[in-house]
């Protein structure tokens, strides 16, 4: 940071990544990212004409020429929405390719004429950082005043339009000027970042900062702050990392430095992210084949009339249709979970590979009597309630079962007044049922020990 090159670059990539993800926080919001990246394309012609009546890579005619390019491509988008039928994703795709495709003929040509001072000039297609003057950190520095105040001045009117455009339409704000206003904006913050990242790269800006905050806020002031943040960080970042090493652009390091703070919190925000919910999936489905083999458990007990309390490896396998080695490793985990044990034989304890019976805990009995309970009750459930028959409703408990919660549980129970069979006559265990009871002396064992 003691280069003054350094700090000017730092200073500018910091005061664009504010500007843009401040005013792409409303670009992503309403869904103008493909005009973000028109506008970029769009000045390139203004770029070469500005050179061209200067004479001379000259920073205001530049940008004056860049401002009248994206005012006339922001006109011409206006025009084909309003006095056609093409939508307007088509009028943006029009608009881009042309003047695109204009600012670089115009380009070429200029190449091609031999002037002497237009050196630098192929730079405000992908940026030249190294470039960059006091004059342009004063250019930044006015778009993001421009933003800032802006945003500021209209805070309430752009959520109200952008969020409810009928009802800022029946209160009569001016929501037409807004968005003219707004988009003059996102064309000046386009211009001003073209000599840091060029015109290819800067809608980059607009809309990833942007995009990455939507991930975290819970509401809009948080977004746009986020969103400044986020910006300033990846300026900063990719800063940092094309001083590195050499011959490192600094404009495609700040957006892969964006892009990478995107992959972040996709995989690791919190309770959404995606590695986040990819372990809870996991866990939900262990959970979930746990709970199935604690049912199966309690329908062979329940087969036996819960004497005896053993369950055989044999008889699992013939109600889960399940291999042997499958059973094993279902009962290593209730052991391993604590809820079942390995059963005594011949008066001393196997080793876990060899044994071929498992009893029920306490805890792992209430839990087997807990999944019996909704599943029955929700099966009763739908028979009574929604009309269902009664061999079609096993399904739809096998899912819903899971879910259930103790007092959803409680009032399916009210609303029943409290049944103790199911639509298949079998019982349904109680809250008392559930709560009592550690195998193998005290299970409720069969109709005529229920209360």
């Amino acid at each position: 940071m003691t280069d003054e090159s350094v700090r000017i670059v730092v200073l500018g990539s910091i005061l664009m990544g504010i500007s843009c993800g401040l005013i792409g926080s409303y670009v992503v919001s309403r869904r103008l990212s493909l005009f973000g990246d028109t506008l970029s394309h769009a000045v390139l012609p203004g770029i070469a004409i500005g050179f061209v009546w200067a004479g001379e890579k000259n920073n205001l005619s530049l940008l004056v020429g860049a401002s009248v390019a994206g005012f006339l491509g922001v006109c011409c988008i206006g025009l084909l929405n309003k006095s056609t039928k093409i939508k307007e994703d088509s009028s943006l795709g029009i608009v881009l390719s042309a003047f695109y495709a204009v600012g670089i003929c115009l380009l070429t040509r200029i190449q091609k004429s031999g002037m002497s001072e237009q050196s630098g000039l192929e730079s405000y297609m992908f940026g030249q950082a190294s470039a960059l003057s006091y004059g342009d950190l004063e250019i930044l520095s006015i778009a993001l005043l421009l933003v800032g105040a802006f945003v500021f001045a209209n805070y309430k009117e752009l959520l109200v339009t952008g969020f409810d455009p009928e009802f800022s339409k029946s209160i009569k704000l001016p929501a037409e000027l807004l968005q003219y206003c707004l988009w003059a904006l996102i064309a000046f913050c386009v211009i001003s970042s073209l000599q840091l990242v060029g015109v290819v790269l800067v809608s980059a800006l607009l809309v990833i900062p942007a995009a990455t905050a939507s991930l975290l806020a819970q509401r809009y002031a948080g977004y746009l702050a986020l969103a400044c943040l986020l910006g300033a960080a990846s300026g900063l970042g990719g800063s940092f990392l094309s001083f590195l090493g050499n011959n490192l652009p600094t404009g495609p390091l700040i957006v892969l430095s964006s892009t990478s703070l995107f992959l972040l919190i996709l995989f690791c925000r919190p309770k959404n992210g995606l590695i986040i919910r990819w372990l809870n999936f996991r866990s939900t489905k262990k959970r979930i084949a746990r709970e199935n083999l604690l049912k199966a458990a309690f329908q062979i007990l329940e087969a036996k009339e819960f004497d005896p309390t053993e369950i055989t490896i044999e008889e699992m396998m013939n109600k889960r249709r399940a291999t042997n080695a499958m059973v094993r490793s279902d009962f290593e985990d209730l052991i391993h979970a604590e809820f079942a044990t390995a059963s005594i034989i011949e008066e001393s304890k196997q080793d876990l590979p060899g044994q071929t019976r498992i009893t029920l805990t306490p805890q792992g009995w209430e839990y087997a009597c807990r999944i019996v309970r909704n599943h029955r009750l929700w099966e009763l459930y739908l028979t009574n309630e929604a009309q269902y028959e009664p061999d079609h409703v096993h399904e739809d408990a096998e899912k819903i079962e899971h879910v259930l919660g103790e007092e959803t549980v409680r009032q399916i129970e009210r609303l029943l007044k409290n049944p103790r069979t199911d639509p298949h006559g079998k019982l349904i265990p109680s809250l008392d049922d559930v709560r009592q009871g550690s195998i193998p002396t005290t299970p409720f064992l069969g109709p005529t020990k229920m209360r």
